[in-house]
């Protein structure tokens, strides 16, 4: 095809994409320059298994270990898989940045719809905000394992950073990724494509190096059926340890909202945007499964790996990987390379939880929902919210300020993130089966006759993870113990409902229309 006729098909799919635009209510504002592929490569650097499994491995091996991670992961994703593809469904019938909120606007009915729309996307912008803590957080407190066992380990005389130091290690990382997200859309596609690659290139190096360094390794029975009860923290049912270690896989796959949130840059919408969560989040459902089997192969001594006085002071998978190679090669340095090439995974993911944060939070103001809205969504010279992405970084470093009173508080970030998330996710869902089971009218991605069931699976796995990660993780219940989690989320819900009845239902009404603005 000639290159003028690549042209005149670019400009026919953007006049398709602002004309549907324009037919939900908004006009063109943000600069349309993704593809599919940056689409799908913005949610896949989020979800960044390379980020999760090897952030959360502690918690997984400690609840359950092996055969709750292996084996729970393959469940997880069973459920998970029901979420994003009713999500997608979804997100063709309404391609807007607003993502989540803007779906159940437009799905619980018209009386419902302001309180619908007001809680989803309350829910949705304070998951965000936990998930960049969380995973920054993640990065700070991994760099300071790096440069633990780098200067000799815990027993060696190696240098550990107090909790000041690790947390402006945090606020120098959140820093370089606001200057990131201030750059132009076409630099944001390239840094979500190198994310993508490095997860792809990182989990499969990886999965090669880690086993074939290993001198002992753990047989496929241990990896597949071992199930480990002494977890330190008096939780002795299985079916409860179960219950709390299916965290890990959760948490490991959760972000694909990002896709919806850069609907508004993307080209093709209503088809690329459902395809960047389905895709993404099947690749990472089967990238993780083969690096979370990889990085298992050489646990062979669980008490020892979570045990705090251990070289690496208790953070699991990096002293899982410095034992391999200091046994096989007299030094470590082959596992800091490792636990190197991971924290530039999860610098990745951070900057991507920045961009969606930031558009999350560009449409949220857009529609007036945010305090000072009209600061938040104005859009620079560029077709940058650079506002909103500056707020997104002082969002998640007031939130890191818990770590410095409550290290158990702070980890509640995690559980945070996910049921925050998946709440916000389930809602449009629930409204999709019940509200608008007959009036919905899907785009050209849709589950046709099966979309009810799988919505009803989805919507009934948040329902049952919800309790489960609320559940205490560990007895007797003390201050030190106590799991935060439902009163962060539960305080999330009574605000948003506060602010609704005292103050928002006298003016929210839910997606404002701009387009004769």
């Amino acid at each position: 095809m000639s290159r003028s006729g690549v042209v005149a098909m670019d400009a026919a799919d953007a006049d398709a994409d602002q004309a549907r635009l324009h037919q939900l209510g908004y006009r063109q504002e943000l600069k349309r320059g993704l593809s599919l592929v940056s689409n799908f490569a913005f949610s896949f650097s989020i979800i960044s298994v390379l980020t999760g499994v090897t952030t959360t491995y502690g918690t997984g091996l400690r609840y359950g270990g092996p055969v709750s991670m292996t084996l729970g992961w393959l469940v997880v994703s069973a459920f998970n898989g029901c979420v994003a593809l009713s999500m997608a469904e979804i997100c063709s019938a309404y391609p807007t940045s607003g993502g989540l909120y803007y779906w159940s606007a437009k799905l619980a009915g018209k009386e419902w719809a302001p309180l619908a729309s007001w809680v989803t996307g309350w829910f949705n912008i304070v998951g965000q905000w936990a998930c960049t803590t969380s995973v920054d957080f993640s990065l700070a407190q991994l760099l300071q394992v790096i440069i633990l066992l780098a200067t000799g380990g815990a027993n060696g005389g190696g240098y550990m950073a107090s909790k000041y130091v690790v947390l402006a290690i945090y606020s120098v990382i959140l820093i370089l990724h606001g200057l990131i997200n201030s750059l132009p859309i076409h630099w944001l596609s390239w840094f979500g494509q190198l994310g993508a690659f490095w997860n792809v290139a990182g989990v499969f190096a990886l999965t090669i190096l880690i086993p074939s360094v290993a001198k002992e390794r753990a047989s496929p029975e241990f990896i597949f059926t071992h199930f480990n009860t002494e977890n330190g923290m008096g939780i002795h049912q299985k079916a409860y340890i179960l219950a709390v270690g299916l965290l890990m896989s959760q948490y490991s796959v959760i972000g694909y909202d990002t896709s919806a949130h850069m609907i508004e840059e993307t080209k093709n919408a209503d088809w690329s945007g459902p395809m960047g969560i389905i895709t993404s989040v099947g690749l990472s459902t089967m990238f993780g499964w083969i690096y979370l089997v990889a990085l298992t192969s050489i646990v062979v001594d669980i008490p020892y790996l979570l045990n705090p006085d251990n070289d690496a002071s208790g953070y699991a998978i990096a002293q899982a990987l410095y034992t391999s190679f200091h046994r096989r090669y007299g030094t470590g340095a082959g596992a800091l390379a490792c636990l190197g090439v991971i924290a530039v995974a999860v610098f990745l993911c951070g900057s991507a939880c920045i961009t969606s944060n930031s558009r999350m939070g560009y449409a949220f103001s857009r529609d007036g929902a945010m305090p000072l809205s009209r600061v938040w969504h104005r859009v620079d010279s560029r077709e940058v919210p650079l506002n909103v992405v500056w707020l997104s970084v002082a969002v998640a470093f007031v939130m890191a300020l818990t770590s410095l009173g409550s290290q158990v508080a702070f980890q509640a970030m995690v559980s945070v993130t996910t049921l925050g998330l998946y709440i916000a996710y389930a809602l449009p869902v629930f409204f999709r089966v019940t509200t608008a089971r007959k009036s919905f009218v899907p785009g050209p991605f849709h589950l046709g006759r099966y979309g009810l069931v799988v919505g009803w699976m989805a919507v009934v796995w948040v329902a049952t993870v919800t309790v489960l990660f609320s559940l205490p993780v560990a007895y007797p219940v003390a201050k030190e113990t106590f799991n935060y989690t439902p009163v962060a989320v539960g305080g999330v819900l009574l605000l948003s409902l506060v602010a609704w009845v005292f103050h928002a239902r006298f003016w929210f009404q839910g997606p404002v229309t701009n387009v004769d603005a």
